[in-house]
């Protein structure tokens, strides 16, 4: 059984990421104090993960206000659906607003367009 989340926190988990990365490229620079040239190379490399995270957040916050609000039947909560189907934030419930696909197995790939 694969493990599936919310698109919303999956796109949330990877800018969290891409700060720590950040961090961690910047830390590295520290080793190289000595060399001020690839220490500002590191440092410089650090911060653009740290912006790529402000804009990763920046769009994933957009991207939430155009999404649809349900309520989760399983666990009752407020949550939102990103695309034709998604999970809930709280429980991981297989939500759909789609009927064709109310039956059916959960499966990420009926959010790609079909040709």
């Amino acid at each position: 059984m694969a493990k599936y989340s919310s698109k919303i926190n999956k796109i949330r988990t990877f800018a969290l990421s891409l700060i720590f990365i950040g961090f961690i490229v910047m830390y590295a620079g520290i080793f190289f104090r000595n060399s001020p040239v690839i220490m500002i190379i590191f440092m410089l490399l650090g911060l653009l993960f740290i912006i790529a995270s402000t804009a990763v957040y920046f769009w994933i916050g957009m991207l939430s206000t155009k999404t649809v609000q349900v309520v989760c039947p399983n666990c009752g909560k407020q949550t939102k659906v990103l695309g034709r189907v998604d999970m809930c934030m709280y429980c991981n419930e297989p939500l759909t607003l789609d009927r064709d696909l109310e039956d059916k197995d959960f499966d990420e790939s009926y959010n790609r367009k079909q040709k």
